[in-house]
Formats: structure tokens, sequence, C-alpha cells
């Protein structure tokens, strides 16, 4: 199953914490693309993660107890024209 980025998206985390995309970014030295994504909490800090990560699955082995099967879920969709 591919799963595609929503921009502007509001993602929850599977620890819980939710975040909103800002955009994408090309790292110059490997050419990876990068998720820029904010914080809805605490100073709004600002993160990069690479995007296969992004959009990847939770490593079952490592947290068995997860319930999300994605690392980020979107839960909402944000319209920036409003």
């Amino acid at each position: 199953m591919k799963r595609e980025l929503v921009m502007h998206g509001v993602y929850q985390h599977f620890k819980g914490n939710k975040y909103i995309v800002e955009d994408v970014a090309i790292d110059s030295e490997t050419g990876e693309y990068l998720v820029l994504y904010r914080a809805l909490y605490g100073e709004g800090i600002l993160f990069a993660r690479p995007l296969k990560m992004f959009l990847g699955p939770i490593d079952k082995e490592k947290y068995p107890n997860a319930e999300q099967k994605w690392r980020f879920e979107l839960v909402e969709e944000k319209d920036k024209t409003k």
C-alpha cells in the first residue's frame, strides 16, 4: 500500500502528539526527500524527517504495544486557502 503525504495535514505520531506538515525539502547531500513538520504543542518546534520514515510503519518489534499501524497517521486535512 503506497501512502501519500497530505500537505498541511495534521498527523498524529504513534506516541500521541500531533504535528502539521509544513513542507517537503530535499537533502542537498543525498537527494532524499524530507518532511518538514511542526509540533502542535509546546513551542511549536519544526522537525525534519525522511519522507520514507514519516510515512512508514511502526517497528512492531521495538514498539509491540503501539496501537497505530503507521508512525504518523493523518487525523485532519487543513485547507490553507481559508
